[in-house]
């Protein structure tokens, strides 16, 4: 009988647990799955990207939980492809590669004053006050008192929500306690989101919509003129369900904002943003009113703007980076792939590589929608894998043991998990408190001395 496939999957968020998820279900005995990450932590975006604040999407993570725990499933922490491990390792060490490694660089908007002090990849606040641990020492000038957030996606709504809220709004999730720490000392007050499209093309969910107005200590306004639908986006409304709800939800925000509340969210449609100005940090952003041309895209009216804002936060879309040795397209920003089968230049299959998520697809779906993504990948990888007859040269426990790798296993992260409920309970503070400083973080997979 021949030995279980050995694959690896690279990438713990759900793309790359749904991939291992998927291996098991569709070859159950016949194969074993490594999972690796760069961080002492799985769950990816649902840990690092997902709103503190929305508990009940977190809680995907206890399903995630459950695959790791399959016995044919490992998961090694702290080990980074390209730094720790080469693609060719993993070919010597498995039957096949699946990439799930994401798309969590920030597009630039590519104006003048982009690189000002204050001007900021909203990823990167994100990652602040979800305890990334590369974040952990980060600092914003929380001190302004107008920030401009660039997006209408819902990550957009996430960080604007966050600022909105006091620090005692967010005491019960678990934001790292020195986030918390510096919320309270926010002297932000207004909070400009911009999108340069209108109404009609907003991303964000209804439900992330709805949350914004139904915040105790944050007004919210949306100016009537900019609530008028061109005939493309009223036929648009008519038709798509999603956003008849959105225009519903801003249409309520056209009235006199709620008074007596410490901070007002101005959301602002059909506006661009084409500088970013100031001497030595940001101090306005200008602003250029937009509509659609007769073909939909967006153009300029000559009609200007410029907000008073102390930070720019911009949140205008994502892209995968390349993997050292992987096909890439350098246009779309994903790997070149049929159905999850990596394309090389020659438009023929790269043998025993895959892709799931979204370096397979870009930047799109919910997190859901990564478990019939890695699914399709995985049937093609059974599929292929059939057909092969060579089996690994070696295996990755003598290549990280020659190496001398520290790597965190699934027991280890179960340490750090415990570390961060323990914390919470200390301070008083909902289910976990996030460690988010790279020692804290391996401190506690090292568990009490």
């Amino acid at each position: 009988m021949a030995p279980p496939a050995r694959v690896a999957v690279i990438g713990s968020g759900p793309a790359g647990i749904y991939a291992a998820e998927a291996l098991v279900k569709q070859a159950g005995d016949d194969v074993r799955v490594d999972v690796f990450d760069r961080l002492p932590t799985p769950y990816g975006l649902v840990r690092y990207g997902v709103a503190p604040d929305h508990t009940s999407i977190k809680s995907i993570a206890r399903y995630l939980q459950r695959v790791l725990e399959n016995p044919a499933v490992r998961f090694f922490g702290c080990v980074e492809l390209g730094r720790d491990v080469t693609r060719d390792d993993l070919l010597d060490c498995y039957d096949a590669v699946v990439y799930s490694t994401g798309a969590m660089v920030d597009r630039h908007m590519r104006i003048p004053g982009e690189d000002l002090p204050g001007s900021i990849a909203a990823t990167d606040f994100v990652n602040w006050y979800c305890g990334h641990p590369d974040a952990a020492d980060h600092e914003f000038d929380l001190s302004v008192e107008e920030v401009a957030v660039v997006g209408v996606g819902n990550v957009a709504v996430d960080v604007v929500r966050i600022l909105a809220k006091t620090a005692a709004e967010l005491r019960a999730t678990d934001v790292p306690e020195q986030v918390i720490e510096a919320l309270a000392r926010s002297r932000v007050r207004r909070v400009h989101m911009i999108g340069r499209r209108g109404p009609a093309q907003a991303k964000f969910t209804t439900k992330e919509a709805r949350e914004l107005g139904e915040l105790p200590n944050a007004s919210i306004h949306v100016s009537p003129r900019d609530m008028e639908l061109d005939p493309a986006s009223a036929e648009l409304a008519e038709s798509d369900r999603h956003v008849r709800g959105n225009i519903k939800v801003l249409s309520a925000w056209t009235g006199d904002p709620a008074p007596g509340r410490a901070r007002h969210i101005d959301v602002r449609f059909w506006r661009a943003p084409v500088e970013i100005l100031g001497t030595g940090r940001v101090e306005g952003l200008r602003l250029e009113r937009t509509r659609l041309d007769e073909s939909g895209r967006v153009t300029g009216t000559g009609e200007f703007e410029t907000l008073p804002v102390g930070m720019v936060l911009r949140s205008v879309g994502y892209q995968s980076v390349p993997l050292e040795g992987v096909p890439f397209d350098e246009r779309a920003f994903v790997v070149p792939n049929e159905g999850g089968r990596i394309v090389g230049p020659d438009g023929a299959f790269v043998p025993r590589e895959y892709v799931a998520g979204w370096i397979k697809r870009g930047p799109s779906g919910v997190v859901g929608t990564n478990k019939s993504d890695a699914a399709e990948t995985v049937r093609h990888l059974l599929e292929d894998l059939a057909d092969a007859g060579t089996a690994p040269e070696r295996t990755i426990e003598e290549l990280l043991e020659a190496r001398g790798l520290p790597v965190v296993t699934y027991d280890d992260w179960l340490k750090l998990d415990a570390a961060e409920i323990a914390l919470a309970r200390s301070l008083d503070r909902g289910e976990r408190v996030k460690l988010a400083r790279w020692e804290a973080m391996r401190s506690a997979c090292r568990g009490p001395a």
